[in-house]
């Protein structure tokens, strides 16, 4: 916890800073959307992909840590077609097919048909299940590489007014500020995380407060905090796909030496006879201590009131956000239990003796364009595979 710094004391976990030292072997990636590994599992793809022959494959579902072989994670379902009949099968046609030489259908049936296989989220109706879980849907499809080629970055910008548009901001597009009370942190409701233990849940969730939250029982949205930044699109004249790796670029400036800055993306249901309040469902998140801006390797704290351009990475995805719904952007500076509280002070990292309260700002004018970048896929290749 007291050692930040992506130096040679992690050097022994550097998988993705030193893939030519693996060993050139078939690889399996397995992973999820919200699974607490997912940017590191596509991570790995990319990077074993260029340093060994491999073959590398890789299966994105949308599943937690772990738990292939269920269509329902958190407070959504994705359909039966999301879960993995049977996982210890599934895992036992690979060893069989590269330990024993077995003939299968590694290489040529679902789902070792390609080397990249994902799920793509969002397709369902909806409606609240008999289990009382939101259908969110999805369907299956075969890529040949990650990030897909087909992608189209697409800039969507922070707004003075809270909108979040794809043209940039005026030249006085000013800036909002809120306070960052350490004391008081952002909750924690759902997202990647491996072990809740009670304290947190897993998975996809309306980011609404109640009873279920450990540290938010208040039944209200995340939205309606003051130290919650929310942008947000107009309700879509159509389907928008939503598939790769998300990146938030802002620039910020603190009253602190050191803060957080936390950016979370939101799939907005419009209300409905089901969800009368409509719902907030969570699609990627992620966070960065502002110390580390300018290098994973090396810290430098922040003079205060000046502007930093900073990138938070969010997890990866595949989503589609259906016509009438919003695409959203929350920008805050806490998401606890799942990240540790920035006191704010500066202090060596997990050796604080003090917490103060920070006035942080995020500009969003033709100079400082604050935005999130999309990976947005045409709609015209869009068929599930089999």
């Amino acid at each position: 916890m007291r050692h930040g710094g992506n130096d040679d004391f992690w050097r022994q976990n550097a998988i993705i800073d030193r893939p030519q030292q693996y060993q050139d072997i078939p690889v399996y990636l397995v992973g999820g959307w919200y699974d607490s590994w997912a940017s590191n599992t596509t991570a790995n793809f990319v990077a074993l992909t260029k340093s060994i022959r491999g073959p590398v494959y890789l299966i994105m579902g949308p599943w937690i840590h772990g738990l292939q072989g269920r269509s329902a994670h958190g407070q959504v379902s994705f359909g039966p077609s999301a879960a993995i009949p049977d996982p210890l099968a599934w895992r036992r046609e690979w060893y069989d097919h590269w330990l024993k030489g077995i003939d299968n259908t590694v290489g040529k049936e679902a789902p070792f048909r390609t080397k990249v296989r994902i799920f793509v989220m969002g397709t369902g109706d909806g409606h609240k299940t008999k289990e009382g879980l939101l259908e969110h849907g999805g369907f299956w499809r075969d890529e040949q590489e990650w990030p897909l080629a087909r992608t189209r970055p697409t800039n969507y910008y922070l707004r003075s007014d809270g909108r979040l548009r794809d043209t940039p901001p005026a030249r006085n597009g000013g800036a909002t500020t809120f306070q960052f009370d350490p004391r008081h942190p952002v909750p924690t409701i759902g997202g990647n995380i491996s072990s809740g233990n009670d304290i947190m849940l897993q998975g996809a969730w309306d980011q609404r407060g109640g009873p279920h939250i450990w540290n938010g029982k208040e039944p209200m949205p995340l939205s309606a905090r003051n130290d919650v930044l929310v942008f947000q699109s107009e309700p879509l004249p159509a389907d928008v796909e939503v598939t790769g790796e998300l990146a938030v670029r802002l620039w910020i400036s603190s009253s602190a030496v050191d803060t957080d800055f936390t950016a979370k993306l939101i799939d907005v249901y419009p209300p409905s006879p089901d969800w009368p309040g409509g719902f907030d469902l969570n699609i990627g998140d992620g966070i960065l201590r502002t110390r580390f801006r300018e290098s994973l390797i090396r810290d430098v704290l922040m003079e205060p009131g000046k502007v930093y351009p900073i990138t938070i990475k969010l997890y990866p995805t595949s989503n589609v956000f259906k016509k009438g719904h919003r695409i959203r952007v929350d920008v805050s500076s806490s998401n606890f239990p799942r990240f540790d509280v920035n006191p704010n002070t500066g202090e060596p990292l997990g050796d604080n003796r003090r917490a103060v309260v920070a006035t942080n700002c995020v500009h969003h004018d033709a100079d400082h364009p604050s935005h999130i970048v999309l990976p947005v896929i045409p709609a015209e290749p869009s068929t599930p595979a089999k």
